[in-house]
């Protein structure tokens, strides 16, 4: 597809693990993108028949050389000028990372203005899910290169080696792990029995915050770094892309919840997506140490 005369570049790069069943990884990422507006081009890197979390499962990781291969080619593409944005989610071998950096590096030569969202998919409360060597290739390739990074609780605290225990701590960790913005997913609220996604930026600290819901399917962090960057790319401050990209993801794991059903139903709810109804509380906080991001 080639961007008529005068149109920005919309279309947007993501890198993750597919599943032929379910809503995780660039299941999540690619339906959300494309249901709100942006072209996406799709790289596995590892197929699997569904989440790990459900049970044993064949896990098909691309060769090392031919996944390099590929990568080389989207570099050259000649509609390169056509991305607005890279996302990347899970790893399927470490040395994929080097492969998204180079990527991302011509991406920006192209378009300075694309915004690269690295979501480390590493782990979760129950601690790493992937090996050593793929979480430090995340931590010491991608993230320092990332404009946005959106890793959850425990990855914060993994990445950085602080404690995510409370809301300050959390901020903290936050503003060490380096990128223009972090937002934090599954973030301490400060309402009773909720949980936030908590944005800190150089300026500013925001939580968007609602009732925590038990035993969630898997993909909520995929769909926040999805939507997130689609409302940025859409041109809402930080502000309203982060309270109207908790409220789409809140709403549809809702959803999910009152069906009973054990994975996210995008198709289902896809108008979520674009006009979420639900209401989530949005707090600006004071930022600490500001003399550290200055």
């Amino acid at each position: 597809m080639n961007i008529p005369a005068g149109e920005p570049p919309r279309a947007v790069i993501v890198i993750s693990s597919h599943v032929a069943r379910g809503s995780v990884g660039n299941r999540a990422a690619v339906f959300a993108l494309e249901t709100l507006g942006h072209p996406v081009w799709a790289v596995p890197t590892v197929t699997l028949p569904w989440h790990p979390g459900h049970g044993p499962a064949t896990r098909i990781v691309p060769d090392r050389e031919e996944f390099w291969a590929f990568m080389q080619d989207l570099q050259r593409a000649p509609w390169l000028g056509e991305v607005a944005g890279v996302l990347s989610g899970y790893l399927g071998d470490a040395a994929q990372a080097a492969d998204v950096a180079a990527l991302v590096a011509a991406v920006k030569r192209k378009n300075p203005d694309a915004l690269y969202v690295c979501d480390p998919v590493i782990g979760d409360s129950a601690g790493l899910y992937v090996p050593d060597a793929v979480a430090e290739a995340m931590r010491d390739q991608l993230i320092p290169i990332a404009d946005i990074a959106t890793p959850n609780r425990f990855e914060l605290e993994w990445l950085t080696q602080e404690s995510t225990a409370d809301l300050q701590s959390a901020i903290a960790a936050a503003q060490a792990l380096g990128p223009e913005r972090t937002l934090v997913t599954s973030a301490p609220s400060m309402i009773a029995g909720g949980i936030g996604n908590l944005l800190v930026t150089p300026f500013d600290v925001m939580l968007a915050e609602h009732r925590a819901i038990a035993g969630p399917p898997n993909g909520l962090g995929d769909l926040t770094g999805a939507v997130f960057l689609a409302r940025l790319r859409a041109g809402q401050p930080d502000a309203k892309a982060l309270q109207s990209s908790t409220a789409a993801v809140y709403e549809i794991l809702a959803r999910t919840a009152k069906r009973g059903a054990d994975e996210l139903q995008l198709e289902t709810d896809a108008r979520s997506l674009s006009q979420p109804m639900a209401m989530v509380q949005f707090r600006n906080l004071t930022l600490p140490n500001r003399d550290k991001r200055a």
